[in-house]
């Protein structure tokens, strides 16, 4: 198991496309605070927006998802960008439009390319062999640990120094340009060992429905980091020191992730996909409450970087989980699912944390974060288990042959051929 198996030029041509189509996702909550807080709304409208933004991301992630063909999948991926890519251009071209057309582009950029990350996703396992592809996940997540240190300080970069409104232009172009990437790729996936000819299968959105723990422990990890984000410059108040170490603490935050990432496709790990993910779960909670009760910048920035690391590592078992949960064709849109579930869990995460700065210290809203976590972790592991256990026993009863009505008892000496074996 290496990364010599990833290194093709197929995988270049689809990291430079996924590349183009997610740095716009990481860019938007924030390139939509600077456009419009020079005017009437503020913070506040931006605030909103950022929101709707999600809140498109949300909903068009499960409902397109569940409607990505395989023998279609160029034109569908196609389709989404560059409706997303619309919708960033109408708030880059139109900064001064009322607050309810941009909240309409707002939700066109979040909801129109939700389902390519699933797809781009399903993309890349198929273009290397079937003993690589945690090392292309791997190699993804590494990917989106860049994007997401390098997307903030381009977004502040751009719209302090030259307009507002110029990141969302950028974001325009470059989820344009990933549409050219993708006919540098292979137009459908499923090449694999998906013939399913024959074969009855029940509907994607039963298979999907079957797999919720997976969902749950998957949004559970996103969902604590994404509460210590929110309030790590309240923290740093309550700490005594200056709220700018925000920005150089969540880099660190992204750089252990994509270095965790990087480890784990090194090699290959004991135990099964669900038993990992939750020991690294319970080990990223262990960092995050470091974290709150961290005496001091350094201590904070340790926590950070070590749960950014465990972190990577859950997300990746989340989805080889999941790829053992789901049938081939349905994994596209298992992928997005998971996308709107991390994004749910996000979006609840910042109304939460904004209840309990009210009325806690940071450090006590990020401790019942975690409490959360956990309950979320074991809550999942529980129904991965049950599945696992229900699935094993639907496998056993349909391998036992039934006995003829007909047939008698076993006659006792001879005994039963079966029983021999």
């Amino acid at each position: 198991m290496t990364y010599r198996d990833v290194a093709s030029r197929p995988v270049l041509i689809w990291a430079g496309t996924a590349l183009a189509a997610r740095m716009p996702v990481a860019m938007a909550p924030l390139a939509l605070v600077f456009l419009v807080r020079d005017g009437p709304g503020g913070y506040s409208l931006g605030a909103a927006l950022a929101s709707v933004y999600v809140l498109g991301e949300i909903v068009g992630a499960p409902l397109l998802g569940l409607r990505l063909n395989p023998d279609r999948a160029r034109r569908h991926l196609a389709a989404g960008l560059l409706t997303g890519a619309a919708g960033f251009a109408g708030l880059g071209l139109l900064p001064g439009a009322p607050a309810g057309a941009l909240a309409a582009f707002a939700f066109l950029a979040g909801a129109a390319p939700a389902a390519a990350t699933g797809g781009l996703r399903t993309l890349l396992t198929d273009l290397v062999p079937e003993r690589a592809v945690t090392q292309a996940l791997s190699v993804e997540s590494v990917l989106g640990s860049v994007v997401w240190a390098v997307s903030p300080a381009a977004v502040a970069g751009l719209a302090l120094g030259v307009a507002p409104h110029v990141p969302l232009l950028l974001a325009a172009g470059s989820m344009a340009v990933s549409v050219a990437g993708l006919w540098a790729l292979p137009a459908r996936w499923g090449g694999k060992g998906t013939d399913t000819a024959g074969t009855a299968r029940p509907p994607v959105p039963r298979v999907l429905a079957a797999a919720w723990p997976v969902y749950v422990t998957g949004a559970a990890g996103l969902t604590l980091l994404g509460l210590a984000e929110i309030v790590l410059p309240a923290l740093l108040e309550q700490r005594g020191a200056g709220v700018g170490w925000s920005g150089p603490l969540l880099t660190g935050l992204a750089v252990g992730a994509g270095a965790g990432a990087f480890l784990y496709g090194l090699r290959s790990w004991p135990g099964l996909p669900r038993t990992r993910g939750l020991v690294l779960l319970c080990g990223m909670s262990a960092c995050v409450a470091g974290v709150a009760l961290a005496p001091g910048t350094p201590w904070i920035a340790a926590g950070l970087v070590l749960g950014g690391v465990l972190q990577s590592c859950a997300l990746l078992t989340r989805n080889l989980a999941l790829r053992e949960a789901l049938p081939p064709e349905a994994l596209a849109a298992g992928y997005s699912v998971m996308y709107a579930a991390a994004g749910a869990g996000y979006a609840v995460t910042g109304g939460l944390a904004g209840l309990l700065l009210g009325v806690a210290a940071p450090s006590t809203a990020i401790l019942a974060g975690v409490g959360l976590t956990l309950a979320l972790s074991a809550v999942g592991w529980w129904g991965e288990v049950r599945r696992a256990a229900r699935s094993a026993g639907d496998d056993g009863a349909a391998r036992r042959p039934a006995r003829p009505a007909a047939e008698g008892p076993p006659v006792r000496g001879g005994g039963d051929p079966e029983r021999r074996l």
